[in-house]
């Protein structure tokens, strides 16, 4: 029976939706706008410029290596027509960051809207001079000289940038600039002298199709008979096969059909069947077009077959030479019955040992047949039986391969059978032991299907089979995190960090303090170095640490800053940071020597960067001092060592003393 509804009373006042949302839109609260400051005399002018300047001044002295506060300056003399200033910005920038090309750039940019030409060639000469391996600046400099119609002065340049032997862009940027204006015997000599630079088969070629545009037949032969004749010089294996390529392509347009034959006959003779694949493509699809297909297939063909049948007969387990017999029938137009019938003598050569290493290569050949019954043959069925076959081969019980079953897997997951594939990579796991590139192929193929569930499943049984292994907790934590359960990932890494047999347990320690500060957990952070402190009090981990408090954000803002933006370390990062080196100096004073010497550079780099004469002078005190020392060894004799003292330790200003009133003696003794 249905349930009876009781009848309510219609409410006299029909509110839409659309009234709500105008009536909230109409009562909304009024955005905060900032202030506009007008000015309205000269006087207000130079206040507001004079305060300009002093923030930007106190910007730079505050961080003088963001270059881009140097630019704003810059920009706001430019904005003001201080013309004489902002130049003057850019050489004290340029001072400071003489390799940002940057405030290059800007600074030539700025000379040119400015319309002062010489003073942009200039600033170029003098950038090119100094960093005279960024192409950019060449680039911009050829440019300005090629707009301005100075071709010589453009030549130039280019004659001088040359000089460096850049990379193939500029010379073709100078052979066609040279085209551009008409010299074709100028282009002419620059690819000889490119060719010599740069003498790769694609260089050649560029040179033979400039030819072919502006030259005669003769002239386009001339280069590619140059081309094969330096190569040949260095060795047949220095030819390169697009070179011949492209030399029997441009002959075959030529219709010069026997010249072509005679390039490939002879060139297909002499060069190693490995450096000679697409000549023989070629090879194959010219004489379908011009000649007898059958005879060039039976001469190569034959050739080949008849060497690698001489070398497999000598060494039937020569499993490299099968790779290249199958590689070329299956590149030539061989039948699909006689490429099987290789891949079946091929993996009936079982390996005499019973190593890993000796089957690795075999298990190669019958994942390499079972590809080719599947993509070439189209046949699914024969696949599987290849690897079912092959599965049944592996002595399983001493050694396995983990990507036979990955693949396995993979294919039945091409076929839609998702829980056959699951069921090949659970056999796997069982039969193999839990093998780690089982575990991560399984974990990756259910979190590319958004099964998080089971991805948590299987690292639990990953972990609880290899908790020695750090990769595998790094990997659980961060999948937590990207789901957004923060807690599950905090737990993951406490459980990680407790295990007494870990691999490298820094990479957990390390993962799981980056996991804190990532989600804005910065107490929790250091609470972690304080734990890690007290376990190791490894001088790596108190630098790490005073690092650490140099990328805190204490500020209230919460949008997002620019990813242009660098980090901005304020004074309370510097703060905290000093506080650790502090306490790291006063805790490393019974440690090793070596980690307080570590140390005192680091503190000593960190000061020099972010502190003032008075800091540096105060670190500069705890300098250690490399003494000759010497110590009496157990036969009596003495030997001498090196080793440090620390000024501001007790015993060291004892012994400073002692010396002080040692020498104050001897001088009252004389």
């Amino acid at each position: 029976m249905e349930p009876k509804v009781k009848n309510k009373a219609v409410a006299p006042l029909q509110i839409s939706a659309e009234q709500i949302l105008l009536e909230a839109y109409e009562r909304r609260e009024q955005t905060i706008k900032a202030p506009q400051q007008k000015i309205l005399d000269s006087e207000e002018l130079r206040e507001f410029q004079g305060r300009k300047r002093t923030e930007f001044e106190n910007g730079i002295r505050r961080n003088k290596v963001n270059t881009r506060q140097w630019l704003r300056y810059a920009q706001f003399e430019i904005d003001q027509k201080e013309y004489a200033r902002a130049r003057s910005l850019f050489e004290r920038a340029l001072t400071e960051h003489p390799e940002a090309i940057e405030i290059w750039l800007r600074y030539i940019q700025t000379e040119l809207k400015e319309r002062n030409v010489n003073h942009a060639r200039n600033v170029l000469d003098r950038s090119v001079t100094h960093l005279p391996r960024v192409d950019k600046l060449w680039y911009t400099y050829v440019m300005v000289e090629e707009t301005l119609d100075n071709i010589n002065g453009c030549r130039q340049v280019f004659e001088r940038w040359m000089k460096w032997r850049p990379d193939s862009g500029a010379w073709g940027a100078y052979i066609n600039m040279e085209k551009r204006h008409g010299n074709i015997e100028r282009a002419r000599s620059i690819f000889e002298r490119f060719t010599v630079v740069h003498p790769s088969a694609d260089n050649w070629v560029k040179w033979a199709r400039f030819e072919e545009e502006s030259g005669t037949p003769s002239d386009v032969r001339q280069v590619y008979e140059n081309a094969v004749e330096i190569a040949m010089a260095q060795g047949i294996e220095s030819v390169d096969e697009k070179l011949l390529v492209n030399w029997t392509k441009w002959e075959t347009r030529q219709r010069e059909f026997e010249r072509a034959r005679a390039i490939y006959k002879m060139f297909l003779e002499q060069l190693p069947a490995s450096k000679a694949k697409k000549l023989y493509n070629e090879y194959t699809r010219f004489e379908k077009q011009f000649g007898d297909k059958d005879g060039i297939e039976d001469v190569i063909l034959s050739k080949r077959r008849k060497e690698y049948e001489l070398r497999l007969q000598e060494d039937p387990r020569d499993y490299d030479s099968w790779f290249s017999y199958l590689g070329l029938l299956e590149e030539t137009s061989a039948t699909e019955d006689a490429i099987r019938e290789v891949y079946e003598r091929a993996i009936s050569n079982y390996p005499e040992e019973m190593a890993k290493d000796a089957w690795r290569r075999y298990i190669y050949l019958w994942i390499r047949y079972a590809v080719y019954e599947e993509l070439t043959t189209n046949d699914t069925e024969r696949a599987r039986q290849v690897y079912q076959q092959c599965l049944k081969l592996v002595p399983h019980k001493i050694f396995t391969f983990g990507k036979l079953w990955l693949l396995y897997a993979k294919f039945e997951l091409r076929q839609g059978d998702l829980p056959l594939a699951r069921k090949i990579l659970g056999r796997g796991l069982g039969v193999s032991g839990g093998k780690p590139s089982i575990f991560k192929g399984y974990i990756e193929l259910e979190r590319k299907l958004k099964e998080f569930d089971r991805c948590r499943k299987l690292y639990e049984k990953y972990l609880e089979t290899y908790p020695e292994q750090p990769n595998g907790w790094v990997e659980y934590g961060t999948l937590e995190q990207e789901l957004g359960d923060e807690e599950r990932a905090r737990g993951i890494y406490e459980i990680a960090i407790s295990q007494s047999q870990m691999a490298k347990p820094e990479m957990v320690w390390k993962r799981y303090i980056e996991f804190e500060a990532e989600e804005g957990n910065y107490d929790l952070a250091r609470k972690l170095f304080e734990r890690l402190l007290s376990k190791t009090g490894n001088v790596k981990v108190w630098i790490s640490y005073a690092m650490f408090e140099l990328t805190v954000d204490y500020s209230d803002d919460n949008e997002e800053e620019e990813e242009e933006e660098e980090v901005q370390v304020t004074e309370q990062n510097i703060t905290e940071a000093r506080k650790v080196f502090e306490r790291a100096w006063e805790e490393l004073k019974k440690s090793k020597q070596e980690s307080r010497v570590i140390l005192h550079d680091a503190w000593m780099q960190f000061e020099e960067r972010y502190g003032n004469a008075e800091t540096q002078e105060q670190v500069a005190k705890h300098k250690p001092l490399l003494t000759k020392k010497r110590r009496k060894l157990e036969d009596g004799s003495f030997e001498e060592y090196m080793d440090y003292i620390f000024p501001t330790d007790e015993q060291a200003q004892k012994v400073s003393k002692f010396l002080q009133m040692a020498r104050k003696w001897r001088q009252e003794k004389s």
